[in-house]
């Protein structure tokens, strides 16, 4: 009885346990493809901002983005923050408006802004 009750704690525990990163499955993602279709950009843009519809992995990028932004990306996998500056830095360069409206809609005191900043210029 006792062994049940503590493979149950267990499982539990393991369960509950958060990830320690997010989701491996779009780590092959093409970034820069991505950043050098204007159209797709701004679609995806579209989507991050509630302005249009999302693919279905614009949906789950959408989801994590408040937390990346607020954890400097804390739980992504190396690639991931790589996939991520790509894609910052394409909007940024390439869709500056679109890029305004994403910080005003996810950071509109700048309270990320110093350390999402400093993540961006890292190369880890």
């Amino acid at each position: 009885m006792k062994s049940i009750i503590a493979l149950c704690a267990l499982v539990a525990v393991v369960v509950a346990r958060p990830e320690e990163t997010y989701n491996p499955n779009y780590d092959s993602f093409n970034a820069k493809e991505l950043v050098g279709n204007i159209r797709l950009l701004k679609n995806y843009g579209k989507c991050f901002l509630d302005r249009g519809p999302c693919t279905p992995e614009g949906s789950d990028f959408k989801k994590t983005i408040p937390e990346a932004l607020k954890t400097s990306c804390a739980k992504c996998t190396p690639k991931q923050r790589e996939l991520i500056r790509t894609v910052v830095e394409g909007f940024k360069q390439k869709l500056p408006e679109i890029w305004a409206d994403l910080v005003k809609a996810h950071d509109p005191e700048g309270k990320y802004k110093e350390s999402f900043d400093a993540f961006l210029a890292a190369k880890n």
